[in-house]
């Protein structure tokens, strides 16, 4: 007999099936045995009566968490989740779970702390909501592909050995490199911007990054997933904006459609799709308002605090939960950061804030060779290094933009989940390398 998930039983009142799964849940009545099986789509009550005098002892003896192939009736009941319910005939052990377990999955004790609970990362993923969060995941790249696919990107895959920084120099992870010194790439940036030189115009890029940053804050990691774009023949920053804000609000939409009321049952947050367009400030018009709230941070960029309270002020302002701040001084921005006509200290750069939370830089990147070369100087960065980067623009290259965003803090903020971790499949940070 065939397998059928358990989201399919529900249509087969009155068939025999065959289910597999972990055992959820096991309860044991003097007249009837419940047992609760859960596979990747769902969970299903099945029962035992004492008519099965041999299966009715046996199968409270089974410890949670094991798997097991299950045979049986499928039968309408009103007390049954769902209104199904499966009359087993036959089980097979195909994985007997030690007991007890180092944490639990369901119920009591599920709720230990995180560190703890990412030694075990495996039966950790096992509880169904953490489970919702990757077919989130998984369906929130596919509606970021429709749009890509809608406006002809072409998707790329750059290489993750370097022979330089693509970021700030402090926060490299150095390797071996047959002998000589490699880097890991804390961004596709190089390469994305090589592809606008290549005439591809439109690209995305989905793939790892490193960050050796010492940072032990809740949206840290030190190897994370980042979402790359870039869009050649822009006339500035704002044209870029334009399209990071529609691609937003069409891949949120989507996951409205798909998964809203799934979130709000399991995760309490209603997904808001964000009117177009989104609110923007440049940082000078920012460090106003927030002063005036008592912030006393750095005048070039804003910490975690300051973002906290710019969202506070923009929600009551503007009614959204998203905010462009541009216009960076080019003390705080790299020196691939285009500047702006006339201005010798203000990049056409911006950051998009979320729920008080940063989620994206971007920019429009200066693409004249002898300009980039002198901004790469202004930043005492050794042209050597750099080489290779610098003749992407000797031969022409369109005017471009671009930006990129953390898919999982994202969805930590789609999801109202208070750390990136709990989003990541296996975190990475400054004291974490296993499992």
């Amino acid at each position: 007999m065939e397998r059928t998930y358990i989201e399919e039983v529900f249509k087969k009142a009155g068939k025999e099936v065959e289910i597999g799964g972990f055992v959820h849940e096991i309860r044991d009545q003097s007249k009837i045995k419940f047992i609760l099986i859960r596979d990747v789509t769902g969970i299903i009550q099945c029962i035992v009566e004492p008519e099965q005098k041999d299966l009715f002892k046996e199968i409270v003896k089974i410890p949670r968490e094991s798997v097991l192939r299950i045979k049986g009736q499928v039968k309408s009941s009103k007390q049954a989740p769902g209104g199904i319910e499966i009359l087993v005939k036959s089980y097979e052990m195909l994985s007997k779970a030690d007991s007890p377990l180092p944490i639990a999955v369901i119920g009591k004790g599920s709720d230990v702390a995180l560190p703890k609970r990412l030694d075990y990362r495996w039966l950790n993923l096992r509880k169904p909501e953490n489970l919702l969060i990757f077919k989130i995941w998984t369906f929130m790249e596919k509606a970021m592909r429709e749009w890509w696919d809608k406006n002809r990107y072409i998707q790329i895959y750059s290489p993750k050995f370097m022979p330089s920084p693509s970021e700030s120099g402090a926060e490299l992870f150095s390797v071996d490199y047959f002998g000589k010194k490699a880097y890991l790439a804390q961004s596709p940036q190089f390469y994305k911007q090589m592809a606008m030189a290549a005439g591809f115009e439109k690209i995305f890029e989905i793939g790892p990054v490193f960050r050796a940053n010492p940072s032990h804050t809740v949206r840290h990691d030190t190897e994370f997933t980042m979402i790359d774009m870039e869009v050649s023949f822009v006339n500035s920053h704002e044209d870029v904006m334009k399209v990071e804000e529609e691609w937003i609000a069409y891949f949120i939409s989507r996951i409205k459609e798909e998964y809203g009321e799934e979130i709000k049952k399991v995760f309490g947050v209603d997904i808001i799709i964000p009117k177009i367009p989104f609110p923007k400030l440049t940082m000078e018009e920012t460090q106003k308002m927030l002063r005036k709230e008592g912030y006393n941070g750095s005048y070039d960029d804003l910490n975690a605090d300051g973002e906290d309270l710019l969202f506070e002020i923009i929600k009551k302002k503007f009614n959204h939960e998203f905010i462009f701040v541009t216009e960076y001084p080019w003390s705080a921005r790299p020196f691939y950061h285009m500047k702006k006509e006339g201005k010798k200290d203000i990049t056409k750069s911006f950051d998009l804030i979320w729920k008080g939370t940063e989620v994206t830089t971007g920019a429009q990147r200066e693409h004249r060779y002898d300009i980039l070369k002198e901004q790469a100087k202004d930043k005492k960065i050794n042209l050597k290094l750099i080489e290779d980067y610098l003749n992407f623009f000797r031969f022409g290259c369109p005017p471009h933009g671009g930006f990129a965003i953390s898919p999982t803090r994202f969805l930590m903020l789609l999801l109202g989940i208070k750390n990136v971790r709990e989003v990541t499949f296996l975190p990475r940070d400054t004291e974490r390398l296993t499992p």
